[in-house]
């Protein structure tokens, strides 16, 4: 168990003071006095609630052992320790007074210390703290402070060592889902029901957080109706979202996959030779877990929805993070913003994150006009690509190659940067079928040769539109929709390649000796 190896490891080399930041209070205080009964020494907890106690007497009625826990992973039906110890030591309620209490009285042995943080603000208890610390040369008594968000003063650190308690990998996991759907089935006499597919994507998104956690919210899948369905995936990924804070992040669970896309298949190609080493199924030790790419191509062209496609096709949660709308006035809160919506991205992993139009958030044309803050922001960004380490997905969109910064494009920045064009002939066809049959009309019924030649130079959003209108004008007329209406609306729509044409060719050209394309 790593986390018993390396609390002992701590303890044995006579560390007056470890810190422990963590939320499962009672996962670290099972595994505290486990090891104090292995080194034979009196366990001590401290709350403000109950005062100072001692917890492991050899018969005493708070042997967190006989409460459900077995090395350190609470059983399936147990009950959380109580919090009330009748050997409490009468008068050390207040912080001080108990500090006092082991700094005089208390004996050699483990002073667990359940959030003291508060406290960290007093002369006096620092004071204390710091005392006991260098005492514990020759009174060996060793203090274990246990608190979420734990952070020690400059005057206690340099007598400590800082520890977190691992999280579920994702075997544990599997096995927490196994012992829930196990312990639903002995008692509802009938096996949970589900798909598989459910069933992994739930796992993939329960790894990271917390054994309480993980419980708690496995039970809940189950217990509910027991089904493991995708709308217990979708309540997950919106409790993670809210356990981590949201970060200025849009979570959602697209479910139109890649094959919804018209065209591009040789980003399809891509992406399918690199899902499975993102999502774990294959292992490849030699290889970097896939970290991201950039589209960049005409407006409408499919970038947006190719970017929710890879998070549907992948089976993981999409983040879209709208850098732009991070600004703000007050110095360094853009900055602190971001990294609380890059945090919560990684809280979500495996996750891909889609940074919709980056260019307009991260260009600032050589000039500070804005105090510098976009280079911090580009400088901030580009440190967290290179470094982290979660399995986080970026799917960078732009449509103006000439205010993307050098530093964001250079070769390895991204996997690939890929250029989505207007579609082609055969993808003009591909897209009229695609939209027709998602509004129920059989793709048959019209002229798709005269509509695809019609298209020419069309987005696919651009066609998208030209049939929404053509629907509505039908819908008015009483006469629906045909190949007449549809090419009359495409006829008296003027698309952008046309609109902007210098632009738009200036950008295929750019992009035609510095881009892959998507086909």
């Amino acid at each position: 168990m790593p986390d018993f190896r390396e609390l002992s490891a701590l303890v044995r080399s006579r560390l007056p003071i470890i810190a422990i930041d963590t939320v499962e209070e009672n996962k670290a205080l099972v595994l505290l006095q486990r090891l104090a009964d292995e080194l034979g020494q009196p366990l001590f907890r401290w709350s403000a609630a109950d005062g100072l106690a001692q917890l492991n007497f050899r018969y005493g009625s708070s042997d967190l052992r006989d409460q459900g826990f077995v090395d350190g992973h609470r059983s399936q039906h147990s009950s959380p320790p109580s919090n009330r110890d009748p050997q409490a030591i009468a008068e050390t309620q207040v912080f001080q007074a108990a500090l006092q209490h082991i700094e005089k009285r208390g004996k050699a042995g483990i002073y667990v210390l359940l959030d003291p943080h508060p406290f960290f603000g007093e002369a006096v208890s620092i004071r204390l703290l710091r005392e006991i610390a260098l005492d514990h040369a020759v009174a060996g008594r060793t203090l274990v402070l246990i608190a979420p968000g734990l952070s020690l003063p400059p005057e206690l650190a340099r007598h400590s060592a800082n520890m977190r308690l691992r999280i579920p990998d994702l075997t544990r996991v599997r096995e927490m889902l196994k012992e829930e759907m196990q312990g639903w089935a002995a008692k509802q006499g009938q096996p949970v029901r589900g798909d598989q597919a459910s069933a992994n994507l739930l796992v993939q998104q329960l790894v990271g957080l917390c054994e309480d956690d993980v419980r708690r919210l496995v039970r809940g899948a189950v217990q509910d109706d027991g089904a493991l369905t995708r709308e217990d995936v979708e309540r997950i990924v919106r409790i993670k979202q809210d356990l981590h804070g949201s970060g200025g992040l849009d979570v959602q669970l697209p479910q139109e996959g890649l094959e919804q896309l018209a065209g591009m298949r040789r980003l399809k190609r891509w992406l399918g030779h690199r899902r499975p080493v993102f999502t774990g199924e294959v292992s490849a030790p030699d290889l970097p877990v896939p970290r991201g790419m950039l589209l960049l191509g005409v407006q409408g062209a499919g970038k947006s929805a190719a970017a929710k496609a890879v998070a549907a096709s992948w089976r993981v949660p999409l983040a879209r993070l709208d850098i732009g709308s991070l600004f703000d006035k007050f110095q360094g809160e853009t900055e602190r913003k971001l990294r609380e919506a890059l945090q919560a991205a990684e809280a979500l992993a495996p996750a891909v994150l889609w940074v919709d139009e980056i260019e307009k958030a991260l260009a600032s044309n050589g000039s500070d006009s804005d105090g510098g803050l976009s280079r911090r922001i580009l400088g901030y960004l580009l440190t967290w690509m290179a470094e982290r380490k979660s399995r986080v997905f970026i799917v960078a969109t732009a449509n103006r190659a000439e205010d993307l910064p050098p530093e964001l494009i250079r070769k390895g920045r991204f996997d690939e940067i890929f250029f989505v064009d207007l579609p082609s002939e055969e993808v003009r066809t591909e897209i009229l079928r695609l939209h027709l049959v998602r509004r129920g009309f059989a793709a048959e019924q019209f002229d798709l040769d005269a509509l695809t030649a019609a298209s020419a130079g069309f987005s696919g959003a651009e066609i998208e539109q030209a049939i929404v209108a053509a629907r509505y004008e039908g819908l008015a007329s009483g006469e629906g929709l045909d190949s007449v209406t549809l090419l009359g609306e495409i006829s008296s729509t003027r698309p952008l390649s046309v609109v902007m044409a210098e632009k738009v060719t200036a950008l295929r050209a750019w992009a035609m000796e510095r881009c892959v394309s998507v086909d």
